[in-house]
């Protein structure tokens, strides 16, 4: 059961300051175990390309989780060559259990993580945490199963990797498209509400964690990676989709029973712009939809039933006629009452005469529909007759509710008239420049290398020296200046350009 009933504990997003160029935005982990041959090339490729194109300053941080052979060696020698390297150890085994730790201790506001083999392109950093630096997204990940991606790998594992999202996908309702691309982001102050949810420490850490994130209605945002397969992972296949397996059924089950307090990490009220109070815009249609569709459907089984009373004594286009006038005199007092909350009997009459028209509409399809039948064959059958009556009450009852709602039971505006002035325009009458608020000029766009430097300072406000006259306006002259200078008369006479 959910143990926290706050409308939500995360702040809205913001785009991340430009801080120092000493603070770290962002903090990129590359857990490892045994890589003590593929670590020195990775991290040293990894920071060339940050210090290349990223416009923050950063931090990668190796975390060695339980590594049994010289792979400690080489972590602690980078970080002692490179400032921006930091070295992590952990006594466990587990990606997972590496993730949350480092991540929990991070300072850095944006949070990323990648494999050591660096299959991904890094090319696709930027724009996998460009979104949580800007507060547009929440978590940012990788897709190999984007339709712009390009991956290179065999058979075996593609097949295990889109049908591993299949399940997720008919198990868990999951719609983001690749769970175990080793290509992720999280923004800090999600992480670190979101961390303490998930309870895999191994290779099912990132499912459980976007699909928690998911549900509680976080954003996350997806980029098209090109990704090579490394053949000498070590990854073992069979011993990974079963805990993965066992994650899904673990998760599944703890979101069935209410079990995960996801309104911990929601966003507060007013963040989404769903919240907002925009104007113009219907109101109450969602209320006025149900009802509607409550109160015709059973105007519906009242039409069907009165019709085949009526058709016992009489012919189908009479007692079509007659079940439908009934039918639609009460739909129109339940829609009055009920779906548009009109009280009293002022203007009843005229609500239902404006019914009436309505339902002439509907016996006219439902009557063209029973004519068609009639011509198609002689003799139709009561249970075809039903079928037609039903689908063409359908089409009448969407053409109803618009009718109804903008038409016979409109929404009155009881805000106050607002009466026009309209005034004459005279130039004593304009106010002096001078006593309106200056306007700063527009800065410089910063560049990339200004964001990682130094923080923007707006220039000083322009202050006008002068006052504007509107007078001056009718006492200037301007001299005229011919367009263009000609030697004689004669050559203005006869030069076709001047006519």
């Amino acid at each position: 059961m959910r143990t926290d009933s706050s409308p939500g504990t995360l702040p809205a997003r913001e785009h991340l300051p430009a801080g120092d160029a000493g603070t770290p935005v962002l903090d990129v982990v590359i857990p490892v175990y045994n890589e003590e041959k593929d670590l020195q090339p990775c991290v040293r490729r990894l920071h060339e390309h940050l210090r290349r194109t990223f416009p923050y300053a950063f931090r990668i941080t190796i975390a060695d989780n339980a590594s049994t052979d010289t792979t400690p060696l080489v972590s602690q020698r980078l970080a002692a060559e490179i400032p921006e390297v930091r070295a992590f150890r952990l006594e466990q085994k587990g990606r997972g259990r590496a993730l949350r730790t480092v991540w929990s201790a991070s300072d850095a506001p944006v949070l990323a993580y990648m494999d050591v083999d660096l299959s991904t392109d890094l090319n696709a950093l930027l724009p996998l945490v460009a979104p949580l630096i800007s507060g547009h997204s929440d978590l940012a990940i990788g897709s190999r199963l984007a339709r712009s991606s390009r991956v290179v790998r065999g058979p075996k594992r593609e097949f295990i990797s889109r049908a591993y999202n299949l399940i997720l996908r008919g198990s868990l309702h999951a719609r983001f498209s690749d769970a175990q691309c080793g290509f992720k982001a999280i923004r800090r102050d999600v992480a670190q509400v979101l961390l303490p949810l998930v309870e895999d420490t191994g290779w099912f850490f990132d499912t459980e964690m976007l699909v928690i994130a998911e549900r509680a209605g976080l954003r996350i945002h997806e980029v098209p990676v090109d990704w090579v397969d490394d053949p000498d992972s070590t990854v073992h296949i069979v011993r990974t989709a079963t805990e993965d397996l066992k994650g899904v059924w673990r998760v599944g089950k703890a979101l069935a029973t209410g079990a995960l307090p996801l309104d911990r990490i929601t966003r507060p009220f007013g963040d989404d712009p769903r919240d907002r109070d925009v104007q113009d815009v219907p109101k109450g249609l969602a209320r006025q939809l149900v009802g509607f569709c409550v109160v015709g459907g059973l105007s519906t089984l009242f039409y069907l039933l009165l019709y085949s009373v009526f058709r016992q004594f009489c012919g189908s286009q009479i007692a079509n006629a007659l079940a439908l006038l009934v039918s639609a005199v009460a739909n129109t007092a339940a829609n009055r009452r009920l779906t548009f909350g009109v009280r009293g009997r002022g203007g009843a009459v005229r609500h239902q005469a404006q019914g009436l028209v309505v339902f002439g509409i509907g016996l006219a399809l439902t009557s063209g529909s029973l004519a068609a039948l009639g011509a198609a064959t002689s003799d139709p059958a009561h249970s075809t007759e039903l079928a037609v009556l039903i689908a063409a009450n359908l089409a009448a009852t969407v053409l109803r509710f618009l009718l109804f709602r903008a038409w016979v039971f409109p929404e009155r505006d009881e805000s106050p008239s607002r009466s026009t002035v309209v005034t004459t325009y005279t130039p004593s009458a304009a106010p002096a420049y001078g006593t309106r608020q200056p306007y700063a000029p527009l800065p410089t766009r910063p560049t990339a290398h200004h964001y990682a430097t130094a923080p923007y300072s707006p220039p000083t406000p322009y202050t006008p020296q002068t006052t504007y006259n509107p007078q001056s306006l009718y006492d200037a002259t301007v001299p005229s200046q011919p367009l263009r200078p000609t030697d004689t008369d004669t050559d203005t006479d006869t030069d076709p350009r001047n006519s």
